[in-house]
């Protein structure tokens, strides 16, 4: 597997079959990985496509592996990520991180996507479980992951 990202909050590994191995660690790790797990269920439930599918999910490990969304963007025009951040409100969630740095490419859809849902917030259904904690940037990478 290859590293991706190593920050005090999260090891995610990209497997040699294509799948994302994200460990959640550091401060409520337990809460963000069971919020990140039950938003892109829901984000699956309302027909989102550009966005992660959940394979697996390992609680006691608090590990999720889920389907790969592309490469990373660089560069993107500030309208251009509204708009990607607007479509995904149109599913009833609310990213919440809203920056390049939560968008990938995926040349076989031909289309921008969205992953790392671990502060974002249903709209519809508040009942589905408090939002945790706003991200602290100080625990983001050296590339701001």
């Amino acid at each position: 597997m290859n590293e991706a990202k190593n920050t005090a909050r999260a090891l995610v590994r990209l497997g040699y079959d294509g799948r994302v191995h994200k460990t959640f660690r550091g401060h409520q790790a337990k809460e963000r990985f069971e919020h990140e797990v039950r938003v892109l269920k829901y984000l699956e439930k309302m027909g989102c496509t550009f966005v992660p599918r959940v394979l697996e999910t390992d609680p006691e490990n608090l590990h999720l592996v889920t389907t790969n969304c592309g490469q990373r963007v660089e560069r993107l025009p500030e309208d251009k990520l509204r708009q990607i951040y607007a479509e995904l409100e149109q599913y009833g969630v609310r990213h919440e991180d809203p920056y390049t740095r939560n968008v990938t490419y995926h040349p076989q859809m031909g289309r921008f996507c969205l992953i790392d849902f671990e502060f974002a917030t249903i709209l519809a259904h508040p009942e589905l479980g408090p939002t945790p904690p706003e991200p602290d940037p100080a625990d983001r990478g050296p590339r701001g992951w």
